[in-house]
């Protein structure tokens, strides 16, 4: 699978933050992925006990979310943990897991934020640029922002907003359930972001991309954690 690449690994954070600020102008903020024939989940798990990493994307089909290919990758982690630069401590295993894939998606779900990021380049952007795949931040927190609560019914859906800007949406995707927190990713419209992510629902807070992936992301080791 090819990758664009962008930039080396070995960054200060300060040079990491300096670069998600240039990333984030060539982030698309519009885009439709019309009959998508496939989906990836993508989510990594971190040792509690060692600098290990498991990376893990599940490919499905749009139409019956059935698994179609899988990568997992595991390797060190050199990138310290620092709230908003979650990408340059995971993406590396995310590439080497893209790279064993057989089938390239038509568009991606990541376990991560997009472009509610206060550089507006989350972990999803960054890999959308770097795989040059439309790619939606489907968040389990909230990074940034503020947004009134959702209806408690399924398919409840606020704006996510930081100052006058509207960075994304909170979602609510099962009934009663905590919501997630959907924003573009890159080359998708946060309306499709919203539209696909619904649609993966099979009766879990998590969309089935992100579900499968998040299992076999842990799949093998208890001891690895989000």
């Amino acid at each position: 699978m090819e990758i664009v690449p962008l930039h080396p690994w070995n960054l200060t954070p300060a040079q990491a933050r300096e670069l998600q600020t240039r990333l984030a102008t060539r982030i698309q903020l519009t885009g439709t992925v019309r009959n998508p024939s496939s989906i990836a989940g993508i989510d990594v798990s971190v040792s509690r006990s060692s600098r290990k990493g498991r990376a893990a994307i599940t490919v499905l089909d749009y139409s019956s979310l059935k698994l179609i290919d899988n990568a997992i990758y595991e390797g060190e982690i050199s990138f310290p943990y620092i709230p908003g630069l979650l990408s340059f401590r995971e993406a590396p295993l995310i590439i080497e897991a893209w790279k064993k894939l057989n089938v390239r998606p038509d568009v991606i779900m990541m376990d991560g934020q997009g472009i509610a990021h206060p550089r507006r380049c989350g972990i999803a952007s960054h890999l959308g640029l770097m795989l040059d795949v439309p790619t939606i931040g489907c968040a389990k927190s909230r990074l940034i922002g503020i947004a009134a609560d959702p209806a408690k019914k399924a398919g409840g859906i606020t704006p996510l907003v930081d100052g006058d800007e509207i960075i994304g949406a909170v979602v609510r995707t099962k009934d009663g359930v905590k919501p997630l927190y959907i924003s573009i990713g890159h080359k998708i419209a946060i309306e499709h972001c919203i539209e696909i992510v619904l649609n993966c629902c099979r009766g879990y807070r998590l969309p089935e991309p992100v579900r499968m992936a998040h299992m076999a992301a842990g799949a093998t080791a208890l001891h690895y954690i989000k």
